[in-house]
């Protein structure tokens, strides 16, 4: 019998029988080549090398050769958290959203709450990341989204925006500007009061009327006294908001011209700025022989928010045009009178299906439930755009059951029903988290930034928004 392992001075000799000690070497080759022991081994093998040249190139803003590393790492192989979040930050910062999502997914495992420092930039990556893209509805669901997000710290993009091809991008920019409460210092609003379209221009001159900026007073004077289109109702308003009370006469006036689209202007401003003494117009407008201006009208008094706007608009839901009957129902909705109750729920037999929606939405703004069923019928008709008004109207509760045919829609075949479901997902007050997350994989492009932008409004109800300093 031989001695394993040989024999120290002064201590008792080792002996292994040849059995023991061929089933010590079975189990140690077992061991050895088991999955949990070869993954436990890796990252120390080969990942602390790996860790600090990824974080040396990280800290050199060398983001491709962070992701170059990451991806040389074999597939069996255990990665830690650190390296995992270094391929994270930098997907991030070459502004690859969607390889971010990857990652994210390894970090915070789906039975593990969301990290918001996490998720709060991969969802904001998907809107930055593509406000350049070729096709100009991508763009423009980039910018509607962050627009409506009113993010400060997106300043920068709202005002690279300001300068795309796109009247709908430049406008939307714009908007974004002021509502993020970034028109006082953005030199590039005041620029675009000479954009080349005038809703461009429009859209600069609300922005900076609403923030006081008074310096602009002389260029809306003129735009007032030569141009006889909308833009001068506009500059009208934007005077009037600065101070100039006497506007207020030349936009009501406005509202009775010849040219229809002064006329929408006039009604449209003056819904918005909520005056006892513009009711009657307002009221006057559902009477208009053009059907696109009883239409603003109807949507002016649901702006307006009163209740002397009940009776013009019990008349307009009886309009021939079912566009002016859509607007109606839901600005009956909006004023958030309970009484409008029964007018709302004779509209959910109407011969058109959009103004059902329009009576569904109405009806779940004044917290009837009940409308559910019927969103859930137009969520089946065969006309996606019908489909996608039902999702538009389910944002107006989040009531669970609106949420789960959201869900439903969000696997719809038509992108439209799609994109609406998840924009009608950031409105709800229901845990939807899980479902936006799975939104941003979605195969159409508009509808993973429409997820996006949910995400944000829904991490904006329990984080707070950062700083900009």
């Amino acid at each position: 019998m031989k001695s394993f392992g040989g024999r120290n001075p002064g201590s008792p000799t080792f002996y292994l029988s040849p059995f023991t000690f061929h089933l010590f070497v079975f189990l140690l080759l077992t061991l050895v080549s088991s999955p949990l022991f070869a993954n436990a081994g890796t990252p120390i093998a080969a990942g602390s090398a790996l860790e600090r040249e990824a974080t040396a190139s990280f800290n050199l803003a060398a983001y491709d050769q962070v992701l170059k590393l990451w991806q040389s790492l074999p597939p069996e192989a255990a990665a830690s958290k650190s390296l995992i979040r270094l391929a994270f930050q930098s997907s991030l910062k070459l502004g690859r959203p969607e390889e971010a999502l990857t990652l994210y997914q390894r970090l915070i495992q789906p039975d593990q709450p969301d990290d918001p420092a996490l998720l709060r930039p991969l969802a904001l990556s998907f809107l930055t990341s593509h406000v350049r893209h070729t096709q100009e509805s991508v763009r423009i669901t980039a910018y509607a989204m962050l627009a409506e997000l009113a993010l400060p710290e997106t300043q920068a993009v709202l005002e690279d925006g300001l300068l795309d091809p796109s009247i709908l991008v430049r406008a939307r920019a714009a908007d974004g500007i002021g509502k993020a409460g970034l028109a006082g210092k953005s030199g590039p609003l005041r620029r675009a009061l000479n954009d080349a379209v005038p809703a461009v221009r429009i859209a600069a001159m609300n922005a900076l009327s609403e923030a006081n900026v008074t310096d602009i007073m002389p260029f809306l004077i003129e735009v007032a006294r030569v141009d006889d289109g909308p833009e001068a109702v506009f500059a009208y308003a934007a005077l009037y908001r600065l101070g100039k009370q006497d506007m207020l006469t030349d936009i009501t006036g406005a509202a009775t011209l010849p040219e229809p689209e002064v006329r929408m202007a006039a009604l449209g401003v003056l819904g918005r700025l909520k005056r006892p003494s513009s009711l009657s117009v307002l009221s006057q407008g559902v009477y208009d022989p053009e059907p696109s201006v009883r239409a603003f009208a109807a949507g002016a008094l649901g702006d307006y928010g009163q209740a002397g706007g009940v009776a013009p608009l019990t008349h307009a839901i009886g309009d021939d045009s079912a566009h002016v009957r859509t607007v109606a129902a839901t600005s009956l909705g909006r004023l958030g009178i309970r009484e409008n109750h029964p007018l709302l729920r004779a509209l959910i037999r109407d011969v058109s299906m959009q103004v059902r929606a329009g009576a569904v939405e109405g009806l779940l703004r004044l917290g009837d439930t009940s409308a559910i069923a019927l969103a859930a019928d137009l969520a089946k008709h065969p006309d996606p755009s019908i489909r996608a008004a039902a999702a538009h109207a389910l944002g107006a509760t989040s009531d669970k059951e609106a949420v789960a045919i959201l869900q439903t829609l969000l696997q719809d075949q038509q992108p439209q029903p799609r994109l609406l479901a998840a924009k009608s997902l950031g409105k709800t007050g229901a845990p939807v988290m899980p479902l936006l997350k799975k939104a941003l994989q979605d195969s159409d492009l508009s509808v993973r930034l429409a997820a996006a932008g949910s995400l944000l409004q829904q991490l904006r109800r329990s984080t707070p928004v950062p700083k900009v300093h």
